[in-house]
């Protein structure tokens, strides 16, 4: 209603403290950036704990490049949010738990649980992260969504900081090797490692310090790109009809289908996420809903893909793991599409869209769980 009010001085008053934005960078507390400087330097040292104990690099970053980055983050939203005894100890039992269970697994080279419990090991710990950033003060809905948002926050910002210490990088090793001094192995060893393992740990500080660097920019990320996926599938789509490929028997091409899938849902979630608090046009929701229809076509290809290999050759831990993910994402789809569609027909505000993404997040959580710890015990480390 501002726009109609303009002129009138409680009206001006009100606009500019309800929509203020400081211009100028805000650094935090000392003591956060103090923490920060030391949770990057632990997160680089944990990068080159291979080079400095000879331990197998294989062996450790496959099992333990989840511990490189979650734990600090989890201790820094721990803290911040003052978190109670009793969660931080949930979030140390279930960190170590992961710690000491993944690196007691049999080193077998062929073993598809464990390639699954590596694979879902860092999703396990996001959800730690998300237990920590999630249970300050505040209403849990509205803090899951908010988590989505952060992630997606810091996807932006960190790849801001990567491309700008790419190009640092690359200035530093040619000014040196002007005046004679190849320094790209030992740069790439140390100072690479360490800029790498610190870069998400400084983009959350920044996010969460500055909600104005990435606060405008993300959702216009997520006006932009929502529509681009949605002609991107559907042409996606025709050109696998065309292409004859066949997703029931050629395996390749079912685990990209699949990765392309969970790619999409990560899409919608961000957008919604981005846009459940703003005012929504109706155009944007359609244009989610039309993205969710038509990945709830996606999946059901998926779906009946793997259903066809386990009936044709049984049950293995891959296929029961993309069996579970894909069966759990269509449940989630159906029940964030028929929000979007109660919206479009207006017997539901936006947000009831993100509360129906909000409230299923713990089922991911439960799954990872599943896969990380009880998949190489029910298919006996195979």
């Amino acid at each position: 209603m501002y726009p109609e009010l303009k002129g009138n001085i409680i009206a001006e008053f009100w606009n500019e403290r309800l929509n203020y934005e400081r211009d100028d960078i805000n650094w935090g507390t000392g003591e956060e950036l103090f923490f920060v400087i030391v949770a990057s330097l632990l997160a680089g040292l944990i990068a080159k704990l291979p080079a400095f104990f000879s331990l197998n690099e294989e062996f450790f970053y496959s099992r333990n490049l989840g511990f490189v980055i979650f734990p600090l983050l989890t201790v820094y939203f721990g803290w911040k949010n003052k978190l109670p005894v009793q969660k931080i100890a949930i979030t140390v039992i279930a960190t170590l738990a992961g710690l000491i269970f993944v690196n007691a697994l049999p080193d077998a080279k062929k073993s598809d649980t464990l390639i699954l419990s590596c694979i879902h090991l860092p999703l396990f710990l996001w959800s730690v992260l998300g237990f920590a950033f999630i249970n300050g003060p505040g209403n849990n809905n509205a803090k899951r969504l908010g988590y989505l948002k952060y992630n997606g926050d810091l996807v932006v910002i960190t790849t801001l900081i990567l491309i700008a210490g790419a190009i640092m990088t690359g200035i530093t090793i040619g000014l040196f090797s002007l005046i004679g001094f190849n320094i790209a192995d030992f740069y790439f060893k140390n100072v690479v490692i360490f800029g790498l393992a610190a870069a998400p740990i400084v983009g959350t500080y920044l996010t969460q310090a500055n909600p104005q660097l990435v606060g405008k920019v993300s959702p216009v990320i997520a006006k932009i790109f929502s529509p681009l996926v949605l002609v991107m599938l559907v042409v996606y789509l025709v050109a696998v009809v065309y292409s004859g490929k066949d997703p029931y028997n050629d395996r390749d091409f079912l685990m990209v289908f699949n990765a392309l899938l969970i790619g999409v849902m990560a899409i919608i979630f961000f957008s919604i996420a981005e846009t459940s608090k703003a005012t929504q046009h109706r155009a944007e929701t359609w244009i989610l809903f039309l993205l969710s229809v038509v990945t709830i076509v996606l999946n059901g290809i998926a779906l009946s893909a793997i259903l066809f290999r386990i009936a044709e050759w049984g049950f293995t831990p891959n296929r029961t793991a993309v069996l579970g993910s894909n069966v759990l994402i269509l449940l989630n789809l159906f029940f964030v599409t028929g929000q979007l569609f109660q919206v479009l027909i207006k017997k539901a505000e936006i947000t009831a869209v993100g509360k129906a993404i909000a409230l299923y997040l713990p089922v991911y959580f439960v799954w990872t769980i599943i896969v990380t710890f009880l998949f190489p015990l029910i298919f006996g480390f195979k």
